[in-house]
Formats: C-alpha cells, sequence, structure tokens
C-alpha cells in the first residue's frame, strides 16, 4: 500500500517539478530539460528528481546550477499542490539512460560495420582445398 503511495507521489512531483520549469523558473541558465524519473524514499522525506538536458557539457553544467539555485522554489511549491504533512527535500540528478543508449546504439552500429565488410570479403570466396574435406574409404580396402 505505501509503495503505491509512493509511486503516486513520484508521479505528482514528477509533474509539478515539470510544470515548474516550464512556467515559473525563469533561469537563463537553464537549458532545455526534460523530467524522466522521480524516486521517493521509503518515509517520503527525499526525493530525487533525474532529468536530461538537450546540448553540450556547457549546457549541463549550467542547467545544473539553475535547478540548484531554483530547488527551493520548486520544493515550496511542490509542498503545496501535494498538501501532505511532509515535503520531501529535492535532490537533481543527471539522468545517463540517454547517453549509455548513445553508446550503445554506437557499439551496435560499429559491430553491423564490421559484420558487412566480412560478409563482403566472403562473398566471393572459396573453401581451402576440396569441396568436401572428409576422406572417402573404399569399400574394397575395407574387406582387405
Amino acid at each position: 500500500m505505501a509503495g503505491q503511495r509512493n509511486a503516486k507521489v513520484s508521479d505528482r512531483i514528477k509533474v509539478i517539478v515539470a510544470q515548474m520549469l516550464e512556467r515559473r523558473v525563469k533561469d537563463p541558465r537553464l537549458g532545455f530539460v526534460t523530467i524522466t524519473d522521480v524516486r521517493l524514499t521509503g518515509d517520503g522525506q527525499q526525493a530525487s528528481v533525474f532529468y536530461t538536458v538537450m546540448g553540450d557539457e556547457r549546457v549541463r553544467t549550467e542547467t545544473a546550477a539553475a535547478l540548484r539555485s531554483a530547488t527551493g522554489l520548486i520544493r515550496s511549491e511542490v509542498g503545496k499542490q501535494l498538501a501532505t504533512r511532509v515535503t520531501p527535500s529535492l535532490e537533481f540528478f543527471l539522468d545517463s539512460v540517454p547517453e549509455t543508449a548513445r553508446e550503445i546504439e554506437e557499439a551496435l552500429a560499429k559491430a553491423r560495420a564490421a559484420d558487412e565488410e566480412v560478409t563482403a570479403r566472403s562473398a566471393g570466396a572459396a573453401y581451402a582445398g576440396e569441396a568436401d574435406p572428409y576422406k572417402k574409404h573404399d569399400d574394397e580396402d575395407d574387406q582387405e
């Protein structure tokens, strides 16, 4: 029962934070942010907010600084909208899933290219030696 409640509260926090970043936080350092997940501790006192940012390392660093400075404002709004006894403290984490997925896609592309190269090389190739490498015994030799 508590797990379902935490899941609902996490989903609600995700929506509230996304709306806050879209409408109320006007920090120019804030990049194009997507909130990917919120994980709430069992006691509901801490929420880990995972996000992704479009852009390079500089944009990620500036966005992290903007989120740190807006944490208080976002937390107060979460407290108002949740109306729970305890407002969880918020901590923002850059979600590495998209970057890991991109690295896996690149590795798969390299593997596909290597497979295609091997296939292309072997297209006109023939076996070394005879087509049937197994020795055949004549029946006459076996009887003697």
